[in-house]
């Protein structure tokens, strides 16, 4: 696949650049177009791998945010994008459109700007163009209080209604407790685009690589044809004697491989682990519409009948006949990796517990702001009522 890239927002940025990254180290060249929007002119001077000419300053004459970010205001995000349309659209001129099979959306749905100016984005990239366009939401953890939560809840409905198909990640499910916000952060965003992009790139073999059976653009789009939430798993094992071999892997079920087992039941194996390990977005399988498995490492290790034993085990757990599996050859690579789509997954807790939590936020702001007005009122005027003001 071919896509144009926008990270929008603090979060959203980061996560592109180590998407850009993570292709740079592995060869991959699946973001031909990239940029970077935000309301923070400090945080546009941070990203490593997005050029200088493609990060778009919005918002440094609006009012409330002059460049300093919209300290957490959703609604201030998505005005100062309203307003700053127009600059938007001239960096969107530069995208040669046919080009590109896709255009793909990042941000974080606990701040201003990503869960403001995200969906204005996506708004008027769906006007600018006929290809479909993909949303990635980080979804704020429980720790980092209700105001994020409410920002997320009302910008997921937005995400998930304009997108052709959301891909959620959950800050709950992969922040370890020992790390600092810092750590966990950038320990997440590796692994969210190590996943991306091992999934979107696939079908990028060139003359000297011959898959088993080809992955490709296709396959991958019609998956997320659905629409609706997605999640994403991953696996990975060492090849070629890094850091233990290929044939001492564990399998979801903790069983152990021998040297005797077959590469098929390797692969099959690897896949279980890559949907019984943590999820993007923690769901239940069977609640996914469609599914999708790529095989991506040294072609040497791919076996025809592992994929298709991958795919059956899947269509059983999944629940569903629309699974799709494949393989992504790197010659250089040294690890086997599985990664598995889950397309419009329909039972996530963890949405459900934002949902929660903001409905609480929104119910305890709108009661403080009701005691405040009330207090002021007290302050300032005279109990008996005698005073007049100025004007």
């Amino acid at each position: 696949m071919k896509l144009a890239t926008i990270g929008v927002g603090n979060a959203g940025t980061k996560i592109l650049d180590r998407m850009l990254e993570f292709e740079d180290e592995t060869g991959r060249n699946l973001c031909r177009h990239a940029l970077a929007i935000n309301t923070a002119r400090t945080d546009l001077a941070k990203p490593d791998f997005i050029p200088e000419d493609r990060r778009v300053l919005i918002g440094d004459t609006h009012q409330e945010a002059k460049g300093h970010g919209v300290g957490g205001d959703v609604d201030v995000g998505a005005d100062v994008a309203k307003t700053d349309i127009e600059e938007i659209r001239r960096a969107f001129d530069d995208v040669e459109i046919h080009d590109v099979d896709a255009l793909f959306v990042s941000a974080g749905l606990g701040g201003g700007t990503g869960s403001g100016a995200g969906p204005v984005v996506i708004d008027e990239l769906q006007k600018m163009y006929d290809e479909p366009v993909y949303g990635l939401g980080v979804l704020p953890g429980e720790y980092e209080g209700g105001r994020p939560a409410l920002n997320a809840a009302r910008s997921l409905q937005s995400f998930v209604t304009k997108v052709d198909n959301f891909i959620a990640f959950d800050n709950d499910a992969w922040r370890a407790r020992d790390q600092t916000i810092e750590e966990g952060y950038d320990e997440m965003n590796q692994e969210l685009a190590t996943r991306i992009v091992t999934l979107l790139a696939a079908g990028e073999q060139d003359e000297t690589d011959v898959a088993e059976n080809a992955m490709d653009s296709s396959d991958i789009m019609r998956t997320l044809d659905t629409g609706g939430v997605s999640s994403i798993g991953y696996a990975a094992s060492a090849v070629d004697g890094q850091e233990g071999l290929l044939n001492k892997f564990r399998n979801g079920t903790g069983e152990e491989f021998d040297d005797e087992s077959s590469d098929a039941a390797k692969i099959k194996g690897l896949v279980r682990r890559a949907v019984n390990s943590r999820l993007t977005i923690p769901c239940e399988v069977s609640s996914a519409d469609r599914a999708l498995i790529v095989l991506s490492g040294p072609p040497e290790t791919f076996a025809r009948k592992g994929i298709e034993s991958a795919r059956q085990w899947l269509e059983q757990e999944a629940d569903t006949v629309e699974v799709l599996a494949g393989d992504d050859p790197r010659h250089n690579a040294t690890h086997l990796a599985a990664v598995v789509l889950l397309s419009n997954v329909t039972k996530t807790p963890r949405i459900d517990e934002i949902q929660d939590q903001a409905v609480d936020a929104q119910n305890k702001i709108q009661a403080q702001e009701a005691v405040r007005d009330e207090e002021i009122s007290d302050l300032i005027t005279d109990d008996d009522d005698e005073l007049d003001p100025v004007v």
